[in-house]
């Protein structure tokens, strides 16, 4: 549920922080005071579209965040989380986005900053916006399948996920068939290139150390007057006549002759002696070394070459020798391929025959507790929607077949509806009334809301246009939704707000010839007083007190009902 919600220079509203409990909560205000501004900034904080023109006017930035508890792990909010390697504290996810004056916005999520792809898709797992204009999951015919699958998700997620795992492999095999599936004149000139690019690799004959060999040879080559001049300076201050070794090896005598006399010198002794014979290898080995030094210009000569070779190697084929030899290894098998091109297409199509035929299986049984589950929910629609008066509507579950196969099977469901006697049924999205509009989408929410995994879900006056018993009944499904999730609405009706939980006042002010919207919450007398206001208009009397106080009575006792 969103706890509280942070807003500073957005819009009309200068700063503004609100806590939000769970249940019900409403807002209310006279038509212009900044109500739905606030539903833009969650909108908005969730990873919707932010504009320059919601900067509150002479500041830079415009500053939001949201803090959200979720207690339970297995809320898909976590697996966007981990996805996007973003540490969770306990039960807390804090979203928070900035927009600047310069077109540019920041997002954040528990601290981190994140593109506002991730921000809109942790957003929209924790926020369900639904104005009366709005295409939302469900108003959105392609989401339809994926509403009933989850209606159905106990009887069908063991064969939807086979299902999955086996398409997986089909989409796999088909893109490997579509690879082999080229013109013949393509066929040949690939064929034609991965020969040339194979015969010229294995000309050069790359090995994994030879480069760095090569380089040390060049780097000693280059080097060799140098090498040789102070390699024999060192030989000869080690071993020439009247030298170091003969210093060090009279010291050594002299040391050894008193050693027997005074065994404090023994250390100093056998320190010298391993010395002496140190130096005595090390003057052989430099010797030996010399010896064997020869400059070669043909050798130096050959090694800048094969490195010139390792370098063209790399232009075309990688960046490095274990690239390269990768990338032999890839054209080889597509060389093989191509040449048994035929044979592999036969033996890929009937491999596809026998996945499309278990496909097809699979698809059929998806379908079957799919139409199974359709009758159930078609159903249960129809009751929420005789709850709240539209008792004539007829709501069908329509199903088409796809000739191809895709994520889901080869099932199209889409969410048919008649509102009136004798029309046929029509696609959801195009039903015309505001008010059937928002009756059809409050019953499906009743349905889903206990499931979907939606924290909170935001009403923005989708009781526009019903009135009398219409809006009582609304204002209890409203109420029944946030049972099962939290529920911030808008609304005008005063049978809503008698409904809250939690009733926010909206006002807008002017200070210093600036406007400023307030968000006041109000208890007791205060909010029958406001929906004594909604009741009658700009004038309250002892009577609208009394009707409102009645009201919000009698909402309790319904609430109460509920639970």
């Amino acid at each position: 549920m969103l706890r509280e919600l942070s807003i500073r220079n957005f819009a009309i509203i200068d700063d503004l922080t609100v806590s939000f409990s769970e249940g019900l909560t409403v807002l209310t205000g006279e038509t212009g005071a900044g109500k739905s501004i606030i539903i833009d900034a969650v909108n908005i904080l969730a990873g919707g579209r932010g504009s320059t023109e919601f900067i509150r006017h002479g500041t830079k930035k415009a500053e939001l965040g949201g803090l959200f508890q979720v207690p339970s792990d297995s809320h898909p909010v976590y697996a966007k989380l981990e996805e996007a390697g973003i540490e969770s504290e306990e039960d807390t996810i804090i979203l928070r986005r900035d927009l600047n004056d310069n077109g540019k916005s920041v997002c954040r999520v528990n601290g981190k900053l994140v593109p506002l792809s991730v921000l809109r898709e942790i957003g929209g797992s924790l926020i369900d916006i639904h104005g009366q204009h709005e295409n939302q999951e469900l108003m959105d015919e392609k989401q339809h399948i994926n509403l009933l699958d989850h209606f159905a998700a106990e009887a069908l997620q063991p064969l939807l996920e086979q299902y999955t795992e086996a398409y997986n492999d089909y989409r796999e095999l088909k893109r490997e068939v579509a690879a082999l599936n080229i013109d013949e004149q393509r066929t040949a000139q690939r064929i034609d290139l991965y020969q040339f690019q194979i015969q010229e690799l294995e000309q050069a004959n790359l090995q994994v150390a030879e480069e760095d060999s090569l380089l040390d040879e060049r780097r000693r080559l280059l080097n060799f007057h140098k090498i040789f001049e102070r390699a024999n300076v060192a030989y000869e201050a080690i071993s020439a006549e009247s030298h170091g070794l003969d210093f060090i090896g009279n010291s050594m005598n002299a040391l050894n002759d008193i050693v027997n006399l005074d065994e404090s010198f023994k250390e100093a002794s056998e320190a010298v002696t391993t010395s002496f014979y140190a130096l005595q290898d090390a003057a052989y080995q430099i010797k030996n070394v010399l010896d064997e030094l020869e400059f070669d210009p043909e050798r130096l000569n050959e090694v800048e070459q094969r490195l010139a070779h390792y370098q063209t190697m790399k232009r075309k084929y990688g960046t490095t020798v274990e690239e390269i030899l990768v990338y032999y290894a890839k054209i080889e098998e597509e060389l093989m391929q191509l040449i048994n091109r035929d044979e592999t297409i036969q033996k890929n199509d009937e491999l596809l025959r026998i996945m499309e035929a278990k496909l097809e299986k699979l698809a059929e049984q998806l379908t079957a507790i799919r139409k199974e589950n359709a009758v159930q929910l078609s159903d249960a629609i129809m009751e929420q929607l005789r709850v709240l008066h539209m008792e004539k509507a007829k709501f069908i579950v329509n199903f088409e077949q796809q000739e191809q196969f895709d994520a889901n099977g080869k099932d199209y469901v889409a969410f048919y509806i008649s509102t009136n006697v004798g029309e046929p049924p029509k696609s959801l999205p195009k039903i015309a009334s505001g008010g059937e509009l928002s009756r059809m989408m409050l019953a499906l929410k009743t349905i889903f809301s206990s499931s979907n995994g939606i924290t909170s879900i935001i009403f923005d006056e989708v009781d526009t246009g019903v009135s009398g018993r219409v809006a009582q009944a609304i204002a209890e499904k409203i109420a029944t939704i946030s049972i099962h999730s939290q529920v911030l609405c808008i609304s005008h009706l005063p049978q809503v707000a008698a409904m809250a939980d939690q009733h926010y006042l909206i006002k807008k002010q002017v200070e210093h010839d600036r406007t400023f919207t307030t968000l006041t919450e109000i208890i007791e007398a205060a909010r029958i007083e406001e929906v004594s206001r909604m009741m009658s208009g700009t004038e309250i009397t002892k009577l609208t007190l009394q009707h409102a106080s009645e009201l919000v009575q009698i909402a309790d006792q319904r609430k109460q009902l509920m639970k």
